[in-house]
């Protein structure tokens, strides 16, 4: 019913800026020394990013399938509920809302804080607070008005690329450090699977574009091409900028600096001022990716209430009269994030989120196979052949043996974040089956 009611006017070229504006933010800046420290390596760093591209690339080219058979605004929840019933879905909607969701908003704004100290040389102790009013600062944004998220989310979005761009090419020209084989001076053990996990935080997001297939001229073939084209620019990308930060810094100098090695290569190539504009720049960057989680996550809980499917749907579906905006859904998000950055660190939080959401991710790529036997989802919505994922079965599988090597890796790398992870996502069993059986009285 919602479908019928939004006006479809996103076309591909919207559609893909959405997939590379939601997946590019914190990752690319905060990620390169945690791969590095897990690999030991700077080649083995490299590969471990490609690895991340190519897992989430068959991904996004086995849910482009699923997508064009599903066309629907809502994403994951959507796939989940529409495949596998209503349980499934709430489990998935649940585990976005109460896991997903916040840790994101959370390690964003965490990563925000530590990284706006770093740039104006503030306390160590100020990363917390300033993490905490820039959550609180975007979610006053948005429930003001969605017209005020959006046009921030405009000017953000085009900002946040120039950094980038900036420090591959002139990372690639003036550096002259070694790129490949160059050690990290970590004694530790080496775990490409956290540093895949690690990568993988930085690819997340290209899902997100689901949430408006309702809103697109033509959901079947923009959405997947999207999809695509999006998560390709951002892996040559994210390449890119690891390897020009190789050739200006050290391997173990950026596992050293940390989230600031991006500043500190900027500042080696422009100087104090092109540093820190450089430095501003990626402020902006992660700001922005902030403000569109805000923005965009608290649609989960809001959706769901709308359909009596959550507790206190009565409070979280409710719409502001003047400012139209579902107010305490987003200050249910606000909250529990808040509460996780007073609980946990940022790379702690990254892999939560990874590890919640990639459980769910293997349904939906296994969906695809479903989806193929099912007579329901084979007839084309339009005169056009719906798309079909390349390289069938091998792409569909790859996606799936991925999700289970990340999962599989997560549980070894942080056995108590897991375990809370799946214990609070199965909490969702008894309110499920509460909301249910409400509803039916």
């Amino acid at each position: 019913m919602m479908n019928t009611e939004l006006k479809r006017s996103i076309g591909f070229m919207t559609a893909t800026a959405i997939v590379i504006g939601t997946v590019i933010g914190s990752g690319i800046f905060m990620k390169p020394a945690i791969v590095i420290d897990s690999t030991g390596n700077s080649t083995l760093a490299l590969l471990a990013w490609i690895i991340g591209g190519i897992i989430t690339l068959a991904s996004g080219l086995t849910i482009a399938e699923v997508s064009s058979k599903i066309p629907e605004t809502g994403g994951l929840y959507v796939y989940i509920e529409k495949v596998y019933g209503r349980f499934w879905g709430f489990l998935c909607g649940w585990m976005q809302t109460i896991i997903y969701g916040p840790a994101v908003i959370g390690a964003l704004g965490l990563y925000f804080g530590a990284l706006f100290a770093g740039v104006f040389a503030l306390p160590k102790e100020s990363e917390l607070w300033i993490g905490i009013i820039a959550v609180l600062f975007l979610s006053v944004v948005n429930m003001l008005g969605s017209q005020f998220g959006g046009m921030v989310q405009s000017v953000l979005t085009a900002a946040k690329l120039l950094p980038i761009f900036l420090i591959i090419i002139f990372g690639v020209v003036k550096g002259n450090v070694p790129i490949f084989n160059m050690d990290s001076g970590n004694s530790q053990t080496i775990s490409m699977g956290a540093a895949v996990l690690a990568t993988l935080w930085a690819y997340d997001g290209w899902m997100n574009v689901g949430f408006v297939a309702g809103e697109m001229k033509n959901p079947a073939k923009t959405l997947p091409k999207a999809i695509i084209t999006g998560i390709l620019i951002v892996m040559f990308a994210y390449v890119a900028v690891n390897v020009a930060l190789l050739h200006v810094l050290r391997a173990d100098e950026i596992v050293a600096l940390g989230p600031n090695a991006a500043s500190e290569a900027a500042t080696i190539l422009f100087g104090a001022f092109g540093g820190k504009f450089i430095a501003i720049g990626i402020l902006i960057s992660i700001f922005g990716c902030l403000n569109g989680k805000i923005l965009t996550f608290p649609r989960m809980p809001f959706a769901m209430a709308t359909d009596g499917l959550f507790p206190f749907s009565k409070y979280l579906a409710h719409i502001h009269p003047t400012w139209r905006t579902p107010v305490f859904a987003t200050l249910a998000q606000m909250a529990i994030a808040i509460v996780m950055m007073l609980l946990g660190n940022a790379d702690r939080l990254t892999d939560i989120a990874i590890f919640s959401v990639f459980l769910f991710y293997g349904f939906a790529f296994y969906a695809v196979f479903l989806l193929r036997k099912s007579s329901l989802f084979n007839e084309p919505l339009s005169n056009e052949p719906l798309y079909r994922v390349p390289l069938y079965p091998f792409t569909p599988i790859v996606a799936i043996v991925g999700t289970a090597y990340i999962i599989m890796s997560t549980v070894l790398h942080a056995p108590l974040d897991t375990f809370l992870s799946i214990v609070v996502t199965l909490s969702g069993i008894p309110v499920y089956y509460a909301m249910t059986k409400k509803r039916q009285g």
